[in-house]
């Protein structure tokens, strides 16, 4: 997933901010992970990088994503990225059940 932030005057163009399943794919790309793979393996190969879950800036890191899943064997990308999504949608749901994620969810970016 990935929202625009708000403009600022010296950018040319829209940046984009990867969240969620989104920026942990970049994360999978720079490192090339290979699939099936396992999570011990996506660890070795990409470290243990925080990665944010909503356009706020909140992380988690991803031994502790990996952590929340119940299978530890992937054979494809997709299937390793559809596993991992309501991880962070959960955390997503928790940030917003704050007093200060509501209040930041009310404000615009």
């Amino acid at each position: 997933m990935g929202v625009r932030p708000p403009q600022q005057s010296d950018n040319d163009g829209p940046e984009i901010v990867a969240f969620g399943i989104a920026a942990l794919d970049e994360h999978l790309e720079r490192a090339d992970v290979v699939f099936p793979t396992t999570t011990e393996e996506v660890l070795e190969t990409v470290g243990d990088p925080s990665v944010p879950y909503d356009a706020t800036g909140n992380e988690i890191r991803l031994s502790e994503a990996l952590g929340d899943l119940r299978q530890s064997r992937f054979e494809t990308r997709q299937e390793f990225m559809n596993a991992l999504h309501p991880i962070f949608e959960e955390r997503r749901e928790h940030a917003n059940d704050s007093l200060v994620g509501r209040i930041r969810s009310l404000l615009p970016f």
